[in-house]
């Protein structure tokens, strides 16, 4: 006798259970207390559990023992064929059995197992898994992480992995594949703290103590002055802003060795017999640290 759900494509087989079923057990999961043998997609694995631990974990698995049954196997011959391959459907059992669990080190593997226990109704292992992601080497892959937080509405681990994406810039062609497994919201949110981090910058670029990048006169001497220098390396700075919103590079790299930080640093007034520094790079770095620290670094 064979049934088969169409939501989710399990199915039962009840039948002679012989020693080649015996061979294909998991040996973690073989023991004869068990009373239901689930299948691996390809029946390559099975693995003996008891119901009551399904039942209990799984709103899902509850639900379909419930039903009624139209006859009662023994406990060694029901057998469920699932569609997770064996990696997935040992790390889900060993989740929910109380078992050690294995290192995860690749998003394919926490897709698997969050789509399986989204549609098992598995509080326990989503649990797990969202501590999971919070592990190395999982931290690498900011895009993977906000991709799945926002998915199941991780707020803190979403704001987490916003933060590490301020290291990228979300216009190189590397990236576009990532931006792509997200949600329009997502997208979105992600862009506008980008940007928010630019702009923030480049408007405080424009507020005292820096000059707006005009033509003014010396303070010194009231030569008129050209601030042309400034202006170059406050369009520099911005545009840094893009390709790495950390605003990191701007600090520790632009402002000491960029051509146009150099010639900001090099200015003098015009005026030869005054030759007022028309920076100070002192100052100017403070300030442009200060104002990257106040910028908002997550959604």
């Amino acid at each position: 006798m064979q049934s088969e759900s169409d939501n989710h494509h399990v199915t039962n087989e009840l039948g002679d259970h012989d020693a080649t079923d015996d061979e294909r057990l998991h040996p973690l999961f073989s023991s004869p207390g068990g009373d239901v043998i689930l299948g691996a997609t390809g029946g390559t694995v099975l693995f003996r559990v008891h119901s009551y631990t399904l039942k209990t974990t799984s709103g899902w698995f509850q639900t379909m023992f419930s039903l009624p049954q139209k006859r009662a196997p023994s406990p060694t011959d029901h057998i469920i064929y699932v569609d997770e391959d064996a990696q997935t459907l040992e790390y889900l059992l060993r989740m929910i059995c109380g078992l050690p669990i294995l290192p995860v080190n690749s998003y394919d593997l926490i897709d698997s197992l969050l789509y399986a226990a989204e549609k098992y109704d598995m509080p326990g292992p989503m649990s797990i898994i969202r501590v999971l992601v919070m592990t190395p080497p999982l931290l690498d892959q900011p895009f993977r992480l906000y991709a799945v937080a926002c998915r199941f509405g991780w707020d803190s681990e979403a704001k987490f992995a916003s933060t590490r994406t301020l290291i990228y810039n979300l216009y190189d062609r590397d990236v576009r594949p990532l931006l792509q497994r997200l949600a329009t919201d997502a997208v979105l949110n992600l862009f506008e703290l980008h940007r928010t981090r630019r702009e923030g910058l480049r408007q405080r670029l424009n507020e005292p103590p820096f000059v707006s990048g005009g033509t003014a006169s010396c303070i010194e001497c009231h030569e008129l002055v050209d601030y042309h220098t400034w202006r170059e390396l406050k369009y520099k700075i911005v545009m840094e802003m893009d390709v790495r919103p950390l605003g990191d590079t701007v600090v520790n790299q632009g402002l000491v060795g960029w051509p146009e930080a150099q010639a900001c640093w090099n200015a003098k007034c015009p005026n030869g017999s005054c030759g007022r520094s028309l920076y100070d790079k002192t100052e100017t770095l403070r300030v442009v640290c200060e104002c990257i620290d106040r910028l908002p670094n997550s959604i």
